[in-house]
């Protein structure tokens, strides 16, 4: 199978095709107590450090109950691509990594969560979680950016005819920050390392750490050979950084992981100009003083 470079959407782009908010931001942690709805306790989690939005990178998470999705052709032709039915595996399912994205929709806290797990089957599989079906089985503490002056919101995208998250502009909560952080949405069809590189520069930034990371790709490209043919995804990104190469170019690097809609898993570091947006891709950059 021959991976498309490009995917067609229901609607007209819409720009910008880079939607980005300059902020403040600063390094946190919390705990994530058990029995607590997931989305509760993330909310609880930036809320305590006076934080209304941001980003989060999960590790071993135990969560049950669970409920999730996975990526799936689309029925009906009103979206590029869709969801799987749900899934609600039993007893306790043990993240390996995440990477979530904490804002609002329709009013409410929300969060949109691409992860990799272990079900008490053994079954290792992965896709995207129910905010309002995942409960925390064990206490653990994750890592995460809080964001002032911006706010991840939902709101229904005409290009892909999804409610997509993407930042806007807020008032300051004058929540204790120590740096520059851009808010990024990225819209499909476009390079994802480019438009990384592209909002870095436009914001004058020369080192940044990918804080969070969750949306679609258009298959993958992996830089140890490894290909993914399968179009409709649920990716993350395990860890990114973009700093100057030799010759002063900012360059993006990044390690991700994902599902297709085959169920089949990949991960690794991606490889430059081969991996377009899918969907979309949401994130932060958090700049980094030389």
């Amino acid at each position: 199978m021959t991976r498309p470079s490009r995917i067609q959407q229901p609607g007209p782009e819409q720009q910008p095709r880079i939607v980005a908010v300059e902020a403040r931001g600063r390094s946190i942690s919390f705990d994530l107590e058990p029995g607590q709805q997931l989305l509760e306790a993330v909310r609880q989690g930036f809320a305590a450090h006076g934080f209304q939005s941001g980003v989060a990178e999960l590790g071993a998470v135990k969560l049950g109950p669970l409920a999730y999705v996975m990526p799936a052709l689309s029925k009906d032709g009103a979206n590029a691509a869709f969801y799987s039915d749900i899934y609600r595996p039993g007893g306790i399912t043990v993240l390996e990594q995440g990477a979530l994205t904490f804002g609002r929709r329709d009013g409410a806290p929300f969060f949109h969560c691409h992860a990799l797990w272990r079900e008490a089957s053994g079954k290792r599989t992965g896709g995207h979680i129910l905010p309002e079906e995942a409960v925390i089985a064990e206490r653990i503490s994750v890592t995460a950016l809080g964001i002032d002056g911006a706010t991840f919101k939902a709101v229904l995208d005409p290009e892909t005819n999804f409610k997509i998250f993407g930042p806007v502009k807020t008032l300051e909560a004058n929540a204790q920050t120590t740096g520059r952080v851009i808010a990024l949405r990225l819209r499909p069809n476009q390079d994802f390392f480019g438009a990384l590189e592209a909002a870095a520069a436009a914001h004058g930034i020369t080192r940044a750490r990918i804080r969070g990371g969750v949306g679609s790709t258009i298959g993958a490209q992996f830089a140890d050979g490894t290909i993914v043919p399968n179009f409709a995804t649920e990716v993350f990104i395990t860890s990114g950084e973009i700093k100057p190469d030799d010759t002063g170019i900012l360059r993006a690097a990044i390690d991700a992981a994902l599902v297709d809609y085959t169920g089949a898993l990949a991960s690794g570091t991606l490889v430059r100009e081969s991996n377009p947006v899918l969907m979309t891709f949401e994130l932060a950059l958090e700049e980094l003083k030389d």
